[in-house]
């Protein structure tokens, strides 16, 4: 039972930190409620697939297939992620002008939401078909009964949601001046540990060359595979002995969103739209 509750708690714990960054950072968009429940039910769905077709994933691409399966999405999700913030950056001006306008607002609401929704459906497939593959190694391992692993899985994804909702709370009290750039590197830190992730991945799987194989070792002070561990690695991308490769993946990717942030995020002079003052003179 608490082998099944640990596993399940990790997992939801680390897709519930990123949907509560999802819901903060799209306060006042028009039917979020909608668009995350759509995330997380196509990524409960996806992850059935995937224990469905466990037996032929992990031993595909000579035995790398679960590696390779989790690195393209988490790369699918920095995409996902890097331009949500571009595009946020260049509409979001505008979305607040148009919020008199609801058509509009739920136009351009939706079209950020979209990315965003897919970003939460792989952050709930990846999590939850690595629960059900831990969970089916201790099945066929015969560790505990069915009554315990249900016991332990439900007591696993409320304390996960718990804390997911938590940080929600916490991120939503923050004040509106300050909210969206707060979420916003909150987002470009999720996706740059994200990309170090999937390198991680690749390098497991002897894709990727690791170019150093430890530039340094914090495990004695937070370790990875410990709760704080494991939140922070969420948020920020922690990782207590990062190879080359996955500083190097991190790297690019924090500079890269900048810079295209920098690049692409001003909205273009023709579709600025008058002050609210000026239309209702």
């Amino acid at each position: 039972m608490l082998a099944t509750a640990i596993i399940v708690f990790r997992e939801v714990l680390e897709a519930a930190l990123i949907i509560g960054i999802v819901l903060a950072a799209t306060q006042g968009l028009a039917r979020r409620g909608v668009w995350v429940s759509a995330g997380i039910m196509t990524g409960v769905a996806g992850a059935g697939l995937v224990a469905w077709f466990a037996d032929a994933i992990s031993p595909a691409l000579a035995g790398a297939g679960q590696e390779v399966f989790n690195a393209g999405i988490m790369f699918f999700a920095v995409v996902m992620l890097g331009w949500h913030n571009v595009w946020m950056k260049r509409h979001g001006r505008e979305m607040a002008q148009h919020m008199r306008d609801m058509g509009q607002a739920v136009k351009l609401g939706s079209r950020s939401m979209l990315m965003l929704a897919m970003v939460i459906g792989l952050a709930v497939l990846r999590e939850g078909s690595e629960v059900v593959l831990f969970l089916f190694g201790i099945a066929v391992a015969q560790q505990d009964s069915f009554g315990l692993m249900l016991s332990g899985g439900l007591l696993g994804l409320l304390s996960g949601a718990m804390m997911g909702l938590l940080m929600y709370r916490g991120l939503v009290h923050i004040s509106s001046r300050y909210l969206f750039t707060v979420t916003t590197w909150m987002i470009t830190l999720l996706a740059a540990g994200m990309a170090a992730q999937a390198a991680g991945f690749l390098e497991q799987a002897d894709l990727l060359p690791p170019l150093v194989q430890s530039l340094w070792d914090s495990s004695g002070i937070v370790a990875q595979n410990s709760i704080l561990g494991r939140v922070l690695q969420t948020l920020i991308g922690y990782a207590d002995h990062p190879s080359g490769i996955q500083v190097l993946f991190y790297t690019v990717t924090l500079v890269g969103i900048a810079v295209f942030m920098r690049l692409y995020g001003s909205a273009p002079s023709s579709k600025k739209v008058q002050p609210v003052n000026a239309i209702e003179t």
